[in-house]
């Protein structure tokens, strides 16, 4: 071993050619896996962090529609310090009612807020009765200043000042407008508060030093059972965010991965390379009496040697990622990454480079070593050694430690062993499809054409780099395509999931007795407007069966009906949109036991069946329910869409409002939608209406952000491909200049040899687009449906152009890499082939 490490260190003073493609590839690698990696641990830690200020406590309680009673509030105030904030959505209008726009309307009591700071910009003050602090965009739409006024429901405000920071505006979650703050005192004035009214009651607790925030809400849950209350602690003050920045990391973390196996072609090609290179060095070392174990040594040492100088500017690039992302793209991120250093991610990417460098690079080195003196002598012909068990076992055990690190260290362990096996599949079938077209190309009948005979040839003669290249081509064309699907979806979801019939509004909390007075106001405005009503209560299922759902302990993701407060409503007859594909809908005017239809996706998830029991809670009250059916759901229509509906009799006696969407004609302006705005405000001030081409907008700049970040990361895996492809075409130059020089010496020309390379790559490439085309669609389709939960909606020109472009990027890199071997002076290259 002493022996092979000197040889390996003196032999690697010449400089690294010939394993530079070993260094970008995991350099890529690495560096994608480490950058991801340490992104998310930084986010998620700010979360943690700051989980406090982000949730406005140490824990918390939400009611909806209500507020704790005396007793409610009594055992919250055993924990500790208690703020009370009750949120709504409502419409902020100008004093002359010119204009209205939906906000986040905050009522706060003197204690809040018990983490953080809440600051207004300079001259601004904290509200006070009858004041209030409006969103700078807010502040902006209404074109309003500090000092003016604006009015909220009934009730004319001061504006005391421009929001400058909201301490728990993450924990809020996504909101359909920019947020008002006003006093707990001026609430009542609004008249916002009605029966029926949608709002949530936010109970904050900041505990005493010392105090487990789990033990103090299983205390405040025993001390008040029936509460029903929405318990979160600080470790998870934004649930909604760390799912998302976690979905996104395995997302990513796959896309990382992808470059480290493509990578890793690129290494096991750059080794096979690098050695064939070296076969007088390792003829001369074998013949002056080196062991076959000396000669695996040392080369092992050169691999190990070099690939920690990739793998090592990997991980600094990787852990500097966080830092470079928070100064370029900072406000893009929901909370400001806590910078550091994070080990398990650096330490996870370095021992998937290294093992990934040793799986790709034992075949080629036991080759080499197995390979007699007097074989290598003989050059191109002779450089087939033998592969023993071992190697294969040695192999096997390598993989199978891979695909135990990518599994547990996964956050869904079922989508990292799919993507293992899809790639080990991948890599199988290009093999084999490698190996044919050798096989096909050998026993096809030679063209008459000369050019065409020799490019036939190029393909199944000895020596031939036809398997190495089908492989990268296959896995680079394979990636450009299946990111062209992912990132098309993602920009064409919101396009082909709104319906040309989409409302442009949703109106919320219609008091129930003014249905009618609604409806003329608008078609007043627009006698050709569409417009659906239907009842609207909220609550949450607090019981599935016969068990309470806070006694379960993992809630299946589909099962989205069991979190939080779930929309509901009644119905006589089937709504549009939806369809029966189990049980039955109950007749009209039934009066017989609660019945309840549930959507069929949520009653897969919870394994439901027909008769089983659902129970909701409405305003504190529990209602049980039959379940009649289950219920195909067209939620694209973006009508009023819900996950259970009951039988009237369920419900109509319970406090309600009521929904309502408003199509205009084709025809209808900004003029048109601004008076339907300004009549419905005036005549109902609790009421709101939602805009949805602004919904569209935020959701749009949401999954342009989700875009984005799919290209950052697809642009290190591409990098990857590109590599992998340059390192086939490097790896067969050797064979391309001798074929060239001979050529030349029987009398061909330049542009005739250049149309023998772009033919035999013009063929390759047709061959492999068909099935990268395949492996798009097929993994494309899991990655946005099952990963990122999107409907499936790629473009499918974009698609094809980017598999067009790929392709042409194969020709063209080929060509290039066939220009050295063009320009070989024949009697140099002879004297050296």
């Amino acid at each position: 071993m002493k022996l092979a490490l000197r040889f390996a260190l003196r032999d690697l003073r010449g400089g690294l050619t010939g394993l530079r493609l070993l260094v970008v590839c995991l350099f890529l690698g690495v560096a994608a896996l480490a950058g991801i990696g340490s992104l998310t641990a930084s986010i998620n830690a700010a979360l943690s962090e700051q989980g406090q200020t982000i949730l406005g406590g140490d824990i918390a309680f939400d009611l909806n529609q209500r507020s704790a009673t005396p007793d409610e509030r009594a055992t919250l105030e055993k924990q500790g310090e208690v703020t009370q904030i009750t949120r709504m959505r409502a419409m902020v209008a100008r004093a002359d009612g010119a204009d209205a726009v939906l906000s986040e309307l905050k009522a706060v009591d003197a204690v809040w807020p018990l983490y953080g700071t809440f600051t207004l910009t300079p001259g601004g003050a904290r509200p006070d009765i009858g004041e209030v602090a409006l969103a700078d965009a807010l502040a902006d739409r209404l074109g309003v200043k500090r000092g003016g006024q604006v009015r909220i429901g009934d009730t004319l405000f001061r504006v005391s000042g421009i929001i400058a920071e909201e301490p728990d505006r993450l924990g809020s979650g996504f909101t359909f407008g920019p947020t008002a703050i006003v006093a707990a005192d001026s609430l009542p004035a609004t008249g916002l508060l009605q029966p029926g009214s949608i709002y949530e009651t936010h109970y904050r607790v900041r505990l005493p030093a010392g105090v487990d925030p789990q033990a103090a809400i299983a205390r405040a849950n025993a001390d008040a059972p029936q509460a029903g209350w929405e318990t979160r602690d600080r470790s998870n003050g934004s649930p909604g965010t760390r799912r998302f920045i976690d979905r996104m990391g395995q997302f990513l973390a796959l896309v990382g991965l992808t470059a480290l196996v493509v990578a890793g072609i690129g290494v096991g090609n750059g080794v096979a390379s690098y050695l064939d290179g070296k076969r007088p060095g390792i003829a001369t070392l074998k013949a002056l009496g080196a062991s076959s174990y000396t000669i695996f040594l040392t080369y092992l040492f050169q691999i190990i040697l070099v690939s920690l100088i990739g793998l090592l500017a990997g991980l600094v690039v990787g852990a500097l990622l966080p830092w470079l992302v928070t100064v370029l793209a900072g406000d893009l991120l929901p909370v400001p990454p806590r910078l550091g250093l994070y080990p398990v991610p650096l330490a996870t990417s370095a021992a998937y480079g290294l093992l990934t460098a040793l799986l790709f690079a034992l075949v080629p080195l036991v080759r080499a070593r197995h390979v007699a003196a007097a074989t290598l002598f003989r050059g191109g012909l002779g450089q087939g050694g033998k592969t023993g068990r071992g190697v294969w076992i040695a192999v096997l055990v390598t993989a199978a430690l891979i695909a135990a690190l990518a599994i547990a260290t996964a956050r869904e362990p079922k989508l990292a062993a799919i993507f293992l096996v899809a790639a080990v599949v991948l890599l199988g079938l290009l093999s084999v499809l490698g190996a044919l077209v050798q096989w096909i190309a050998a026993r096809l009948p030679r063209p008459s054409h000369p050019l065409a005979r020799l490019a036939l040839a190029n393909l199944h003669r000895p020596g031939a780099q036809t398997g190495r290249l089908i492989v990268a081509l296959g896995l680079g064309l394979s990636l450009f395509t299946t990111l062209a699907v992912v990132e098309t979806n993602l920009s064409g979801q919101m396009a082909s999931s709104i319906p040309a019939t989409a409302p442009s509004f949703f109106a919320l909390d219609i008091p129930s007795d003014g249905v009618d007075q609604f409806r003329t106001i608008v078609k007043r405005q627009a006698p050709a407007a569409d417009i659906v009503t239907v009842p609207s209560l909220r609550g949450p299922v607090v019981a599935v069966r016969n068990q309470r759902v806070s006694d379960m302990k993992d809630i299946p993701e589909d099962a989205w009906i069991l979190r939080g407060d779930r929309g509901l409503t009644y119905a006589d007859t089937l709504p549009k949109g939806n369809s029966i594909v189990d049980g039955k809908w109950w007749p009209k005017d039934y009066t017989g036991e609660p019945l309840v239809s549930v959507d069929i996706r949520a009653a897969k998830a919870l394994n439901l069946k027909i008769g089983d029991m659902l129970t909701v809670a409405v305003l504190g009250v529990e209602i049980p329910a039959r379940i009649a059916s289950f219920r195909e759901i067209d939620w694209d229509s973006m009508g009023l869409n819900f996950g259970m509906i009951f039988s009237p009799n369920a419900l109509e006696g319970a406090p309600h409002s009521y929904l309502a969407t408003i199509a205009l004609p084709g025809g209808a302006g900004a003029a048109q939608e601004k008076a339907i705005n300004r009549d419905v405000i005036r005549a109902f001030p609790s009421a709101s209406l939602i805009r949805v081409k602004e919904v569209i907008a935020s959701l749009g700049d949401l999954l342009g952000q989700l875009s984005a970040a799919v290209r950052v990361a697809a642009s290190v895996a591409i990098a990857a491909g590109i590599a992998v492809l340059v390192g086939a075409i490097a790896a067969a130059r050797a064979s391309r200049t001798y074929d060239a020089v001979l050529l030349k010496l029987l009398g061909a020309t330049r542009r005739q040899v250049l149309a023998v390379q772009a033919m035999e790559y013009t063929l390759l490439a047709l061959i492999v687009s068909g099935i990268a085309l395949a492996v798009a669609a097929g993994a494309g389709w899991y990655l946005a449906t099952q990963t990122l939960g999107l409907q499936w909606a790629p473009d499918w020109t974009v698609v094809l152009l980017t598999l067009a472009g790929g392709a042409l990027l194969t020709l063209v890199l080929g060509l290039i890499g066939s220009l050295p071997a063009l320009a070989a002076r024949p009697a140099r290259a002879l004297r050296e082939l």
